[in-house]
């Protein structure tokens, strides 16, 4: 009755249609009207006059080409969240590069979950990589220090400090195995699991500049190996190509160029933590937040702070949602729109200059937020609505425009209808969630329902 014409792989309606149709609770009008709409849907499709694919109709499987793309895309999807003093991208002139860790050379796991058509054998892994882009120039020491990522055992710590304190830099693989994440795979800790901050702390004391890369397939709790890093790159799992996409961001063979598609929290206490959340009637400030360590002892029951955050963690999270650097400098200037006031079935235009103000060519995600200042119903504090990759030279500088309709920005009122309504927007052009540059405008004419 809903409008459900077919099941995807319960079993439902193989059980209980038959009892349902005897009863009279559904009609054989109804099944036969699913089942038209089905077998409608495979004619216009064709499958009744050629059912089955022709494979040499179709490009072959990792043919160079497609290989390439695999690399471009994983390559784009890398996150750098730190990068101290510099220190990437790396110089092929150093002699001697440590790779470390459970991550390193686990073709399974770079693929990810859920992928049942992926085959290791086909993956180029990191340290086959490095190994085939360092051959000649550096020499390349390699200690996994942990079986897996579970592993707690600290029996491999041994090797890997001896090979750190060899090299030139340490490049620190760690991470989950893609069976850690996924449908039905949560964690109620999402630190790194075994010993894998041990190991950070072990080769942090070699004193030795050390790069941490992450596969994992959530945001991990990475805070307490965050100073012990001097950079990072936040690299998922991502496919048959990371190996050479990891080297390609490691060696400035091309600027990282990645943003967080979700909020990394400071632990799993904070949880949950998104960027586009309601305003509270008691919003946090850097001014209202009283550590815990600044209580006094034995005080009289008082509210401290008197708003929303936690005493020993704050309000804000690690990084925000569409963070990332680059090893480039973007500055945001001349934010515009196009008319102060909109109305519901005009179109307004925000823009603002991108400029390229460091040395690196590099890719930027321009991103723009809006807010709804009031309406019948509690909006979040910013929504993403449009964002652009742009490339820019260094020193080059570009005009960003995006085209903002009612209809994206409506929302279901307390009556369930979708509606856009009259007043103010803030809206911002920047880098991240909490950063770039914020004008308003307004929209007018009242309210108007709009159609799904």
């Amino acid at each position: 009755r809903a409008g459900v014409d077919m099941e995807m792989a319960s079993t439902s309606y193989a059980e209980y249609i038959p009892a349902l149709l005897e009863e009279g609770l559904i009609s054989q009008q109804q099944i036969d009207e699913s089942v038209r709409k089905i077998l409608s849907l495979k004619f216009r499709l064709g499958l009744f006059d050629n059912p089955y694919t022709d494979a040499s109709e179709y490009p072959e499987l990792l043919n160079p080409e497609h290989l390439a793309l695999a690399r471009k895309l994983a390559r784009q999807s890398l996150v750098l969240l730190k990068n101290a003093d510099g220190l990437l991208p790396l110089s092929v002139d150093l002699k001697k590069v440590a790779v470390i860790g459970p991550l390193a050379d686990a073709p399974h796991d770079q693929l990810g979950t859920w992928v049942f058509d992926g085959e290791k054998k086909h993956s180029i892994t990191p340290l086959s990589a490095l190994r085939s882009y360092l051959e000649d120039k550096s020499e390349v020491l390699f200690a996994p220090g942990l079986k897996i990522s579970r592993t707690k055992e600290t029996g491999g710590f041994a090797e890997a400090v001896e090979a750190a304190g060899q090299a030139d830099v340490i490049l620190l693989f760690l991470g989950e195995e893609s069976i850690l994440s996924g449908e039905s795979h949560c964690r109620a800790d999402i630190s790194l699991p075994g010993a894998q901050e041990d190991l950070v702390k072990v080769l942090s004391e070699t004193g030795k500049p050390m790069v941490g890369i992450i596969l994992a397939g959530r945001p991990l709790t990475i805070r307490p190996i965050l100073d012990l890093l001097d950079a990072v790159i936040y690299a998922w799992h991502p496919g048959t190509m990371a190996g050479p996409a990891i080297a390609d961001i490691l060696y400035g063979i091309e600027s990282p160029s990645g943003k967080i598609p979700v909020t990394f929290p400071t632990t799993a206490g904070q949880i949950p933590m998104y960027y586009a959340h309601k305003n509270t009637g008691k919003p946090p400030t850097e001014e209202s937040w009283v550590k815990m360590e600044d209580i006094p002892v034995e005080p009289f029951q008082l509210s401290i702070g008197n708003t929303s955050h936690y005493l020993d963690e704050g309000y804000k999270p690690l990084f925000p949602f569409g963070f990332g650097l680059s090893y480039t400098t973007f500055e945001y200037s001349d934010l515009k729109v196009s008319d102060q006031s909109m109305p519901v079935n005009e179109k307004i235009t925000v823009s603002a200059t991108v400029t390229n103000s460091g040395t690196f060519d590099a890719d930027e995600i321009v991103q723009l937020y809006v807010r709804d200042l009031f309406a019948s119903r509690t909006r979040p504090v910013r929504e993403l609505k449009r964002f652009q990759r742009i490339h820019l030279k260094t020193g080059e500088s570009r005009l960003v425009s995006f085209t903002l309709e009612a209809d994206d920005l409506t929302f279901h009122n307390p009556e369930m209808k979708k509606v856009v309504e009259p007043g103010r927007f803030h809206v911002w052009i920047g880098g991240s969630s909490e950063t770039g540059l914020m004008t308003e405008f307004e929209i007018v004419n009242g309210s108007e329902e709009r159609q799904d």
